[in-house]
């Protein structure tokens, strides 16, 4: 009596028929049942997760390894000074002690005695709110103790046609507000969308400001016709560069592109997505400067004039679609990040810590992190070089991170009820 079974063929769903089973019987063809939408779904989602997976653990092979996660910092506590900020961006110190907090939405806020002035301070232009943009850095000219000039930036514009501006005025005697308010500079070209407008300023000993600016944006947007991040690597765009300019808003005579036909001559370094920290060790006059990635590959990028960063040919991103942004991690004639941060820091605020409070922190950088809700503490060694690092969990996005005239470290947190933090000595 012949013996008939059916089948199933690990590599074809439907076996060919008369074909011989193990124990010489003929295979009758396989029925196939069709496929449930619920079960299409799941073996959907399960294909995309592995794939997502796999880009998400995925090891560069570039010069730099990334850093994950860091062990956590101890002797430290923090201190709320003050709260009730709308999603403050910047703070920055006066002489007499008092402090000027920059909120997103259009208000520059005054502390005094540890508290905030109920009235925000009067006389900043129209500004565009919207997604990144709003009023952002804010700083002192370096003479401000006769001068009383105050610089800020902040977006302006329409939904269609934005970009970063930097302006100064200055601050009256009792602080309540800002008089002969000026356009310095207006950012080239102008963009559409909310995103990527940077800015962090930071004055050089010469006297000379820089200012940091984002590519324009994530895809779709584009600017003249191709994506708004080709900006960063176009010479005749201010999109994904560093500005260095006069007090008065003038390019410098020795800025590394002066005199080059088609090259803005307000370039001092290009090839950025979007910086939104700046700091210099005083000592060694090194400059530094921590970037977002896309999805992972923020940066930490030690900077010199002329210096191309690669962004986008060169990344330790990917996209947020998990798509490829570039092969490449390094390329020729471009410089190599210090520290390469994935999963994703978002980094903003950026600090060289030369203060008395945490003696053995002093030459340390401390990067905030929007994203991972801490301040993240890097040990450099004589060259330079990043030999650890340590997390200081704040709970919060860290939008700026400060050195206070008393030696402490303090944090901003981008929150709707936003907080002026201390950090000190504890546990």
């Amino acid at each position: 009596m012949r013996t008939v079974r059916t089948v199933f063929d690990a590599e074809r769903h439907d076996p060919p028929q008369g074909r011989a089973c193990v124990d010489g019987a003929t295979c009758l063809p396989t029925v196939r049942r069709p496929m449930s939408l619920r079960t299409f779904f799941l073996h959907a989602f399960v294909a995309f997760v592995i794939v997502a997976l796999s880009w998400m653990v995925r090891v560069p092979s570039g010069p730099v390894v990334p850093s994950g996660l860091a062990p956590l910092a101890t002797g430290w506590r923090a201190e709320t000074v003050v709260d009730g900020l709308e999603h403050p961006w910047s703070v920055t110190w006066l002489p007499d002690g008092d402090a000027l907090i920059t909120e997103k939405p259009g208000r520059l806020r005054v502390m005094r005695d540890g508290r905030l002035v109920p009235e925000a301070v009067a006389g900043l232009p129209e500004l565009l709110g919207r997604g990144h943009g709003g009023l952002m850095d804010v700083a002192l000219h370096p003479d401000f103790a006769r001068n009383r000039l105050v610089y800020f930036t902040y977006g302006a514009g329409t939904a269609e046609a934005n970009g970063t501006q930097l302006a100064r005025g200055r601050l009256s005697e009792d602080a309540t507000r800002l008089e002969d308010v000026s356009v310095l500079h207006t950012v080239s070209p102008l963009k559409a969308g909310f995103q990527h407008f940077g800015s962090r300023l930071l004055w050089l000993p010469d006297g000379t400001l820089l200012l940091a600016l984002g590519d324009g944006g994530n895809p779709p947007n584009k600017v003249g016709g191709e994506l708004a991040r080709e900006q960063a690597q176009r010479l005749d765009s201010q999109l994904g560069k560093i500005l260095r300019l006069r007090d008065d808003g003038s390019v410098p005579s020795d800025n590394p592109f002066v005199g080059r036909a088609g090259v803005d001559p307000t370039i001092w370094t290009y090839g950025h997505r979007n910086i939104q920290g700046l700091a210099r060790d005083p000592a060694s006059g090194r400059l530094w400067a921590n970037e977002h990635g896309s999805r992972g590959g923020d940066e930490l990028n030690l900077l010199a004039p002329g210096n191309n960063y690669g962004w986008p040919r060169a990344t330790y991103s990917i996209e947020y679609t998990f798509g490829t942004i570039s092969r490449h991690n390094a390329l020729p004639g471009m410089v190599d990040p210090v520290v390469v941060w994935t999963p994703a820091q978002a980094p903003s605020g950026l600090l060289f810590y030369t203060g008395k409070t945490f003696p053995k922190w002093r030459g340390s950088l401390f990067s905030g992190a929007l994203k991972r809700r801490e301040v993240r503490r890097l040990e450099l060694d004589a060259a330079g070089r990043v030999v650890a690092q340590e997390s200081l969990p704040i709970g919060a996005r860290v939008r700026d991170v400060r050195q206070g005239p008393d030696g402490a470290i303090y944090v901003l947190t981008d929150e709707k009820n936003g907080r002026l933090l201390r950090l000190v000595p504890g546990e």
